[in-house]
């Protein structure tokens, strides 16, 4: 992908600045946190496991960024200007204001308004505080484990299926799958198949905003798409399932396969309109 001139104010590098501060760790160990990166990757608000646990979230010493880190937040601050300068105009034409999310890079722990984040989560949005938290070292994971090819546009389409939750809290649509959980009227597999509607919604408008990004700044090169097609076949619920146990149980689905993680991303890249993006009708009749 060609980098823009582009570069947004509201990245908070945390990395080198001796993160920990006594924090309390998400509780059950490093197996616990391992399953917890593979259910809450590209997901939504992790607050029902960030809050619990016991014990001091460790220090990390301080220590001045070298310049590949240093180029990784020039990264990050050019692909945030580019959601919100695109998610503005999307907003602004369907006659709607939008408000920026935050990010924060951190490295190890840190705090989010949704409680203690630990790198072992993978990105999320936390929509208590409208910020997304990344620890960069997760997408050597996500190469690792799950196979993903990894370039700076799979790095992006991360950062763009994020930004995707935030316009599910500015649309109201976060607020209402969480009065659906909290009511207590509907069963696990009714709360999944709402989980994989919510995800594969902030995968829509991800390929949304590849589109209408690429109409505005023709950032997009060979290979682009491809991908992020490979990151988001990745962590399908298949794919995961198959490499964690063996065998694919759908009623298991959390956030989607792999096939209708690439359908959702291609859609809203192929149509570029926020308003083919409602995956709970699709799902949920």
């Amino acid at each position: 992908m060609k980098w823009t001139n582009d570069r947004s104010g509201n990245v908070d590098d945390r990395r080198g600045s001796g993160g920990g501060g006594g924090g309390m760790l998400v509780g059950g160990g490093l197996g616990t946190l391992i399953i917890a990166a593979i259910i809450f990757f590209l997901g939504g608000d992790p607050s029902a496991i960030l809050s619990s646990g016991m014990g001091s979230a460790p220090q990390t010493e301080q220590r001045d960024l070298n310049a590949n880190e240093l180029k990784v937040r020039e990264f990050v601050e050019m692909i945030t200007a580019e959601n919100e300068q695109t998610w503005t105009k999307v907003f602004r034409d369907n006659g709607m204001d939008y408000r920026p999310a935050k990010v924060v890079m951190f490295e190890a722990v840190t705090q989010s308004g949704c409680g203690t984040a630990q790198a072992a989560m993978g990105p999320f949005y936390c929509p208590a505080d409208e910020t997304i938290y990344m620890d960069m070292s997760f997408f050597k994971e996500l190469e690792q484990r799950f196979g993903a090819q990894v370039t700076e546009f799979s790095i992006a389409y991360v950062m763009a299926h994020e930004m995707g939750h935030h316009v599910q809290t500015m649309l109201g649509t976060t607020q209402k799958v969480d009065q659906l959980r909290s009511s207590g009227r509907y069963s696990e597999a009714d709360m999944n198949r709402v989980s994989v509607a919510t995800e594969l919604q902030a995968d829509f408008y991800a390929g949304l905003w590849a589109k209408q990004t690429d109409n505005r700044e023709k950032f997009l090169e060979p290979g682009d798409i491809e991908s992020a097609i490979s990151a988001a076949e990745a962590v399908g619920d298949d794919n995961i399932q198959k490499r964690s146990q063996g065998y694919v149980n759908q009623e298991g689905f959390t956030h989607g396969s792999s096939a209708q993680r690439k359908e959702w991303f291609m859609k809203g890249y192929n149509t570029g309109d926020m308003r083919q993006g409602d995956t709970f009708d699709a799902l949920l009749k």
